[in-house]
């Protein structure tokens, strides 16, 4: 897949791994929030909103990386999922904007309880909806399911994603977004019982999100099946799953054993190999069943010059993003 249709595909993927190990653990956070109850339940509140604050508008970068891409290097298939998947694409669109907005006055008001608690309502319920359409999306990509034109085109894409396998993936990466915020929220406090509540919550969510992979070749093979295929008889397939099993377990032993940055690297290993086996899974499909990923490409004029301005954004994006970490997540994630 080194041609350029190939290589615009592959940035589209490594967005999307970064937009889930970034902005992703953003939505996982707001989740928790859904859920804070029982003792500590401000101390928590504060954690969150203090380990988001400062990055949560930079992590959305990713999301928009991949959305350009999309629609300047495979103009057809953005035009085809913007037609099928509508409503699922507005609902995200809007979950976002209403994610970002309700955060910034819930963290506001934060000291003032009452003015806060519509806010964190308002947060916490789009934290929760938008990852699982994210992943509904995916699904639905893979289904095999989303063809023709007009309207015939807007209903096979409504019953694309309102079926077991689309949803089956939208609990998945809700599921995984949890995750990966418990597991990196630890290491955002010191106090040694916040640290205890949020690694019972990622042995928890890690316990989800092992079944919940176990289960989705099983919804694959009737909602998706050239999918399931790719899935599970590739060469590949066993070592990617080999190697997604090998991080899961490493990442329970290091949270039993209290060894957190060893465990925020397995859990980050485990979800980006979630998403490399769909993206190895789709290809050589965007949209299946009928989209390949050349068929659905711009002119190689188009592409070149795409990727020529990836390639010099990334020389000045990935240096201010490593100074914005070093200034504001330095002890959480360098230790110093």
């Amino acid at each position: 897949m080194t041609s350029l249709p190939g290589l615009a595909a592959c940035s589209i993927l490594a967005s999307l791994v970064l937009y889930a190990l970034t902005g992703g653990a953003d939505f996982g956070g707001g989740a928790w929030a859904l859920f804070n109850r029982g003792p500590r339940a401000e101390e928590r509140e504060r954690l969150i909103v203090q380990a988001i604050g400062p990055v949560w508008e930079t992590n959305h970068i990713w999301v928009i990386v991949a959305i350009v891409v999309l629609f300047t290097g495979f103009p057809g298939a953005y035009a085809l999922l913007s037609t099928a998947l509508f409503l699922p694409v507005t609902l995200v669109l809007a979950g976002i904007v209403l994610r970002g907005a309700a955060f910034a006055f819930y963290s506001y008001h934060l000291h003032r309880e009452r003015r806060a608690a519509g806010w964190e309502t308002l947060f916490a319920a789009s934290s929760l909806l938008t990852p699982f359409l994210l992943g509904v999306i995916l699904g639905a990509v893979s289904s095999g399911m989303i063809r023709g034109t007009g309207l015939a085109n807007l209903a096979s894409g409504t019953r694309s994603w309102l079926a077991a396998f689309p949803l089956s993936v939208g609990m998945l990466t809700l599921s995984s977004f949890s995750y990966l915020a418990a597991v990196y929220l630890i290491l955002e406090t010191d106090v040694p019982e916040l640290r205890e509540d949020f690694r019972l919550r990622a042995l928890v969510s890690l316990a989800v999100v092992v079944l919940l992979s176990a289960a989705i070749p099983l919804f694959s093979g009737g909602g998706a099946p050239d999918f399931h295929r790719a899935l599970t008889g590739s060469f590949w397939s066993l070592p990617l799953l080999g190697g997604n099993a090998l991080a899961a377990i490493g990442a329970g032993v290091f949270l039993r054993r209290r060894a957190y940055r060893l465990a925020r690297v397995c859990a980050a290993a485990q979800v980006t190999l979630l998403l490399a086996g769909w993206g190895l899974a789709q290809y050589p499909f965007l949209i299946r069943p009928d989209l390949t990923i050349r068929a659905a490409a711009a002119s190689p004029a188009m592409l070149r010059l795409l990727l020529a301005a990836l390639g010099a954004g990334a020389l000045l994006l990935f240096p201010a993003i490593f100074l914005l970490l070093r200034v504001f997540k330095r002890k959480a994630l360098f230790g110093r």
